[in-house]
Formats: structure tokens, sequence, C-alpha cells
């Protein structure tokens, strides 16, 4: 049994609400949150960021080893996000720094390699405009629904990740167009990868809408339940008891 998980009764039975086989997630405050491996890594995968600039930016894009060079870097930096995911999710670690720096150094890779790409006269400024304007759209979204509901990743976004990171790859890489098949092959997984983040993100917002409206019409419906105690379909008395024949009519 790990130290996360919930130490049993004298009697052996756990405490209540507490489900067998449930691991409760250690969340750690303070300077003690930086000094875990998945924020380490994840604060490495930040620094690459500039080093992945430079490299790829080096004698104009025109440089070969320099291509392969940022290609290599950014397959390390994304293979740091899927670690430090994993070993936060394992060990069960919930920081504030992790919550907040994780998705933006994510968004930060991304937009790196797009603009870097787009800068370089590789990649149309139109696809880099729409990958990043669903990405930072949809992490608004996340953030104003955030508290009506918690959206959960779904495989049409994990596809989409996936996609994006080989179209981008493969455009880091030195290919030009007299290498007709891959020079193919590559424009067509950026045509999947722009198609999937466009499909997706309007999905997202979809959910986010209706996550929004069933949180409203809950709270609603919440509101207007009977109050305790009182019958439901009776209405409750507000005057005196009234006369055992019936009624007072009057004089």
């Amino acid at each position: 049994m790990s130290s996360s998980d919930p130490s049993p009764l004298p009697d052996g039975t756990l405490p209540a609400g507490v489900e067998p086989g449930i691991t409760r997630q250690r969340v750690i405050k303070g300077w003690a949150q930086l000094w875990n491996v998945p924020n380490l890594l994840t604060l490495i995968r930040i620094l690459l960021i500039p080093v992945f600039w430079h490299v790829l930016m080096y004698e104009q894009g025109e440089n070969p080893r320099a291509r392969v060079l940022a290609a290599v870097i950014f397959v390390v930096a994304a293979v740091t996000d899927y670690v430090d995911g994993a070993l936060a999710r394992k060990q069960g670690l919930v920081t504030t720094f992790g919550k907040i720096a994780d998705p933006l150094a994510d968004k930060a890779l991304t937009g790196a390699a797009l603009i870097g790409l787009s800068v370089l006269g590789d990649l149309w400024w139109s696809i880099t405009f729409v990958i990043l304007a669903r990405e930072i759209g949809v992490t608004l979204v996340r953030f104003i629904v955030l508290k009506h509901g918690v959206i959960p990743a779904s495989r049409g976004g994990k596809a989409k990740t996936m996609a994006q990171m080989l179209a981008i790859l493969l455009f880091l890489l030195p290919i030009e167009a007299d290498m007709s098949y891959l020079w193919w092959v590559r424009n067509a997984v950026m045509a999947l990868a722009l198609a999937l983040t466009v499909v997706t993100g309007l999905d997202y917002v979809n959910k986010a809408y209706r996550t929004r409206h069933d949180s409203k019409a809950a709270k609603a419906g919440r509101s207007v339940a009977p109050a305790v105690g009182q019958t439901p379909g009776k209405a409750p008395r507000t005057g005196g008891a009234p006369s055992p024949d019936g009624p007072d009519d009057g004089p």
C-alpha cells in the first residue's frame, strides 16, 4: 500500500466514503510542489523551447543538420510531456504549478514550432492561425466552464494531438519538393491534423455548452425543490386552523 492510500480503521475496515482500491491524490503545496519529477520534466520542456527556436532558425532554416537537430529537440520535448503526465497519474501528484505550467508548455512548444515554420515559409500562416486559435480558444473555454464541470479528453482530441505532433515533425525535417513521396505524405498528415483540429474544436465547444447548460438546469431544479418537511403537491398552511365544520364563510 502506498503512502497515499487511506489507512484502515482498527477493525480492518476502510473509513466511510472510501472505496477499496481507490488511491487518493496527494495535493502538494508550497515550494515542495516544484521538486518532483513530473514538474521538473515540465520545466525542462519549457527551457527547451528557446533552444528549439534558435536551432530551427539557424541559417534561416536552410541548414539540413540544424533542421534534423530541431526535430530531435521537438521529439524530446514532446516525450517529456507524455512522461510527466504518466508519472503524475501513477504517483497521484497534484500541484498548482503542474496544472498551470503543463498545458501552457504544450501550447508554447506547438506554437513555437508552427510560427517558426511559417516564418521560414515552410507552412502557410493560415494553417498556423487556425491551429493556434483552436488551442487558445479551447483553453479559454475550459477555464470558463470549469466551475460547471470537467470535460474529459476524447479520443478525437488525442488523435488530433498525435496528428499535430507527427505533422510538425515531418515539416521540421529537411524534406524538399523533389522528394515527391515524403513531400506528399507530409502535406497529407498536416491536412489531417488541420481537419481534426477544427472538428475536435467544434465538438469541445458543443460539449462545453451542454455541460454549462446541464449544470445551470441542475441548479435551477434544486432551487425549486419542495422545502424539507413539506408534502409534495400540498400547499403549505399560511393561515389559522380551519373550523371542524368547514371553512368560515362569514356571518
